[in-house]
């Protein structure tokens, strides 16, 4: 008896490393994206935003650990840029360049700056994420066959911007195909990201602007530096 007991312990603990694989979590797997994005010293990628009726198309540029750029197409010229000290948006239809100094407690929460190592650190430390359907990758939308894994997430305190954020994320990259943000006031906004190429090499300069001569500068358009 005690022999067959011992075989069937041997044989218990023998299979169990079958099954002892790491479960994951939502919060873990935004962890490992997160991790992921700390390898990204830099992307480039198509980016395209909607907000109700209008669709906003460009390039956008990220340098870590902050540097960020969005040069539209659509609408045409409008810029905007951030070089980690100072905000600048630049607005064609009005010959406008708009600038905001940021300081560390308001750095701008936009989908794109959202989609960095920095970005997902706010986001974990701000909001509780949740398995929309599960760990497995699902659809991007309906008939689509690009399948990605989606993230819910639910903000801490009232004080967010955003009352709920999904994440959609390639399974292979781990990195964030599109953001979903669901505002205060019950608007959707909506970041896509494609054609995304990482550690390409680039520079600061890129994240100089230099706006038209002719074009009115208005500075602290959000809040005054004393706020």
């Amino acid at each position: 008896m005690k022999i067959w007991f011992l075989a069937a312990v041997s044989l218990m603990l023998g299979c169990f490393p079958l099954f002892s694989q790491e479960i994951i979590t939502a919060e873990r797997y935004l962890e490992m994206v997160s991790e992921r994005y700390g390898t990204v010293k830099d992307y480039e990628a198509n980016i395209v935003i909607r907000s109700g009726n209008s669709e906003m198309f460009g390039k956008v540029s990220h340098l870590a650990p902050s540097f960020l750029r969005i040069d539209f197409t659509t609408p045409a010229e409008q810029v905007i840029v951030f070089n980690g000290e100072q905000l600048t948006v630049y607005i064609p239809q009005y010959r406008a360049v708009l600038n905001q100094a940021i300081t560390q407690s308001r750095r701008p929460a936009s989908g794109a700056s959202m989609a960095s190592s920095q970005g997902l650190s706010l986001l974990r430390r701000n909001y509780i994420p949740s398995f929309i359907t599960g760990p497995d990758p699902i659809p991007l939308e309906a008939n689509s066959r690009e399948e990605v894994v989606k993230l819910r997430l639910t903000r801490r305190s009232v004080s967010e911007g955003f009352r709920e954020i999904q994440l959609s994320i390639d399974p292979e990259t781990r990195l964030i195909r599109r953001i979903e943000g669901r505002t205060i006031a019950e608007s959707l906004v909506q970041f896509d990201f494609s054609n995304i190429r990482t550690n390409q090499g680039i520079p600061e300069q890129r994240f100089i602007y230099d706006s038209p001569a002719s074009a009115n500068l208005y500075n602290n358009f959000i809040f005054r530096e004393t706020d």
